[in-house]
């Protein structure tokens, strides 16, 4: 993914920032989207992505998982930071994307609606610091690499041009709870069960 900031007018563009206002299903905190590997329930898109920075550590990953909610969640994975994955940074950008392609693969119909709402026009995670994942507000515009954003306006394309497949990106040790993560595994879930 590139890394250039962007920049987008405020009144031509959908922001979400929480998971209450009209677009917060956006957000990876959004509750009511769960995500499943195998048997095992994954509240948020969030709460993967997090779990995911820890794939040589199966006892932090799930810790993660069985924390009530997905900010208490990041804040325990924030504590073991120096566990991470030595090619975290390469490869944060991918892992989104798929946990974001994931929560709509098991939760289609309502993430569907959610991406479909915001039309065509330009998605924006606001926050107030993070100019990597959202945008910053400076005057009359949001500016930042938006890269979150930017996910979602590209799987919201998928969506609308029927194009949409899950792929598991090629990365090494891309592991949940001591196994690979393979379509099999996200197949045979309650949420895609025939």
């Amino acid at each position: 993914m590139s890394t250039n900031i962007r920049t987008y007018k405020k009144n031509e563009c959908i922001t979400f920032k929480s998971t209450k206002g009209k677009y917060g299903g956006l957000s990876n905190m959004a509750p009511g989207f769960p995500i499943y590997i195998g048997n095992e329930f994954i509240r948020t898109s969030e709460v993967l992505y997090q779990a995911l920075r820890f794939p040589d550590y199966p006892q932090i990953q799930k810790e993660l998982i069985n924390f009530p909610s997905p900010i208490s969640a990041k804040k325990f994975g924030r504590n073991h930071i120096e566990k991470s994955r030595v090619d975290w940074n390469v490869h944060r950008f991918k892992i989104m994307k798929f946990c974001i392609e994931l929560k709509l693969f098991q939760n289609k119909e309502l993430f569907t609606k959610v991406l479909l709402d915001t039309r065509d026009l330009p998605i924006v995670e606001y926050t107030e610091t993070d100019k990597v994942w959202g945008a910053t507000e400076e005057g009359d515009y949001y500016v930042g690499i938006n890269a979150l954003g930017r996910l979602l306006m590209e799987l919201r394309e998928k969506v609308k041009t029927d194009t949409f497949e899950l792929t598991i990106p090629r990365i090494d040790n891309l592991v949940f709870l001591g196994e690979e993560i393979t379509i099999e595994r996200l197949n045979s879930t309650p949420n895609t069960r025939s």
